[in-house]
């Protein structure tokens, strides 16, 4: 397929600076000055905005960084317009977002723009400060007078959901989402703005948003905004919501009559599921059979028993790590299934199915409801159990069974989704993780058999910490009670997980799975470059059938420790390393081939923690082949096929090549510590 975007902007006139304009146009934050003639010329207040000509023209003497702020300000300003939001309305809204770019970009005060930090605030200012400044603002676009003042009150009203979709995006989950004033990163490591200088092999973890991600959810965050600000209400957003939804369901293939309800992450949706069991006898306790939480997320076994997993909320709400949430039965009994053994290897299938039947089975005879959690795929890329089992433990029990699917890593094609959900399974989804969309963005595919318990009942009263009404079907009655409203954030991460999974679905099957076995042999070749790792042998998943989804995506690695090359980086260790990597660490070195691996950022798995054998434990570090690799990272648009996939190769090899030159300078390392940075 092709990853060409549209040309965006080339400045023009006396004054047009060639570096300027390659960062423009390479720059996907301004992609709606496409089409749009950017001239040099006489602009007294340093700005003038065209817009029936659809022009704009900045000042001869303006500097560098004020035109790059006057250009976003300016394709902000003439798309609302072209919406058709009033001018001077649409000058308060583009001044926020500008001011909130500019604050993103560390821009320096710009005298031109004395309003900057005002409008970047996260509270409204005063309606005489904003009439002050809309007044500034009329000066650019030719207009003789301020915004109404009932336009300023509506952009007062209007003003959390005014912004960049970078801003936008980080809200509406944890504080795992909530990006480092430091770093500039979340707690994954990641970013809601491209950083495509990094290479990125983390999609068994969290990604940052490509080029393609971030425009496609721009664009609908600007739609939204004009809708908002020329209805003067939020009604959009929930009409936005009700698009996801019904997208996510026809792209899993969700037969009709089931439901999509989306939640912030995938731990989040471990409380839907938990919800959805007590919907049909709340009376009834509950026994929730769980595989490897491990080596699924850390609070899911809180989340599985109806418990608080973070301390806070996506809807805001400080919370109690651990306590129990309002409304959810307290005698919810949990049973862990391991699929490794104390080694860390994996457990035989046969071992596996054994206990989980016998743990149904005991659960079902002391006339408890009993959810199954089945794993597909684990963080380092296990399934369990099989359809088989699933299908004889479904008609053994029938509805005193509920069967959930963890199939967050989305490791998994439609039509295993549509196998699940004949089941009566619950299939929870994430387009976070292979998709490569940003972190926090999960959903529930709901069968419609297990849909019909949401038209009865009432849902446990806590989860209107976690879900409001826009998240679920208009028809469920039984979130009546949730509040109203939906989570923008998610669904703009949404949308930029779904761009990724369109791009993903033009790929053909068979160039997928061609793709898939190249990077394993890309691995294995990596690794075998260096004695220090120790990879993890895990088989493909055994599935029905051949496709891209049965082969192995995720490789978890070990490295061996400095001076003892007998022992394994412990789970702490592994972090650093984990750190260092995604850090330029160029100055530590001497000579230029040491700072060039150095220098290079590198995005991979979080470790995860697995017995040695011997009381400890070993941290796994792992690279994961996404969406991205498959149908082309944006960034790599104009390359050749062939090309850009060595390019990737090549990129993948330098993983392992920092990591190696990191362990052999640990102490330095260690007394330095670098962290993280978004460049």
């Amino acid at each position: 397929m092709s990853n060409r975007f549209p040309e965006p902007l080339r400045l023009k006139g006396a004054r047009a600076d060639a570096a300027m304009d390659a960062e423009l146009r390479r720059n996907v934050a301004f992609w709606m000055l496409r089409g749009v003639e950017c001239r040099s010329g006489a602009a007294p207040s340093g700005l003038g905005i065209e817009f029936a000509a659809g022009r704009v023209v900045f000042d001869d003497g303006i500097d560098r960084l004020a035109r790059r702020f006057a250009l976003r300000l300016a394709g902000e300003w003439l798309a609302l317009v072209r919406a058709g939001v009033k001018v001077p309305l649409a000058g308060l809204a583009a001044a926020r977002a500008a001011a909130q770019f500019a604050e993103a970009e560390r821009m320096p005060p710009l005298p031109r723009f004395p309003w900057v930090a005002t409008m970047a605030a996260e509270l409204p200012p005063g309606a005489g400060q904003l009439e002050r400044i809309s007044r500034d603002l009329a000066a650019l676009a030719g207009e003789t007078g301020p915004a109404a003042a009932a336009e300023i009150a509506r952009c007062r009203a209007l003003w959390p959901v005014i912004g960049i979709v970078e801003s936008i995006m980080e809200t509406g989950g944890d504080i795992r989402l909530m990006r480092d004033p430091q770093s500039d990163l979340n707690g994954y490591g990641c970013s809601h703005r491209p950083r495509p200088w990094a290479v990125t092999f983390a999609s068994s973890t969290a990604s940052s948003v490509s080029e393609r991600g971030y425009e496609a959810a721009d664009r609908v965050r600007l739609r939204l905004t004009a809708a908002m600000l020329r209805d003067g209400d939020r009604r959009a957003i929930g009409l936005e919501a009700v698009a996801v939804r019904r997208r996510i369901g026809h792209d899993a293939g969700l037969p009709a009559g089931g439901a999509v309800v989306l939640a912030a992450s995938g731990t989040d949706s471990e409380l839907l599921a938990l919800a959805l069991s007590h919907l049909p006898d709340a009376g009834r306790p509950i026994t929730t059979i769980l595989l490897a939480p491990e080596e699924t997320g850390s609070g899911v076994p809180m989340a599985a028993v109806g418990r608080h997993f973070a301390i806070d909320t996506a809807n805001g709400h400080d919370v109690s790590r651990a306590a129990p949430i309002g409304g959810f039965r307290p005698d919810t009994e949990l049973v862990s299934v391991p699929l490794r053994d104390k080694y860390g290897i994996p457990r035989t299938s046969a071992a596996i199915e054994d206990e989980i039947g016998r743990a149904v089975a005991a659960a079902a005879a002391a006339g408890r409801r009993v959810i199954l959690h089945a794993l597909d795929l684990s963080k380092t890329g296990l399934l369990a159990p099989s359809m088989a089992l699933l299908r004889t433990l479904r008609e053994r029990f029938g509805e005193g069974l509920d069967i959930v699917v963890d199939a967050c890593q989305m490791r998994i094609g439609p039509a295993r989704i549509r196998a699940y959900l004949d089941l009566d399974a619950v299939v929870q989804i994430t387009g976070s993780k292979f998709l490569t969309g940003p972190p926090f963005a999960g959903a529930a595919l709901i069968p419609p058999r297990i849909a019909r318990r949401l038209g009865r009942g009432r849902l446990p009263s806590g989860l209107d910490a976690y879900f409001s009404r826009g998240e679920w079907p208009p028809s469920a009655a039984a979130a009546r009670g949730l509040p109203d409203g939906a989570n923008y954030g998610l669904l703009l991460r949404w949308r930029a997980a779904l761009a990724e999974l369109k791009a993903f679905a033009a790929v053909p099957e068979a160039r997928k799975s061609e793709v898939l076995l190249r990077f394993r042999a890309a691995v294995e070749a990596a690794v075998a470059q260096h004695d220090i790792f120790v990879l993890q042998t895990v088989a493909d998943p055994a599935r029905e059938g051949g496709g891209w989804d049965s082969l192995r995506s995720v490789f978890a690695f070990a490295v061996r420790a400095p001076g003892s090359m007998e022992r394994l980086l412990d789970p702490t260790a592994a972090r650093r390393l984990y750190h260092w990597l995604n850090a330029d660490c160029a100055a530590l070195f001497d000579t230029a081939r040491e700072r060039s691996i150095a220098a290079r950022i590198c995005h991979i798995g979080q470790p995860v923690a697995l017995p040695d054998g011997e009381g400890g434990q070993i941290g796994w570090l792992r690279v994961s082949a996404g969406a991205r690799l498959v149908s082309g990272e944006p960034s790599h648009r104009g390359l050749a096929t062939d090309r850009r996939l060595a390019r990737e190769m090549g990129d993948l090899a330098l993983v392992f090549d920092k990591i190696a030159l990191l362990r052999a300078h640990w102490d330095r390392l260690a007394q330095f510590d670098p962290r993280p940075r978004y460049r």
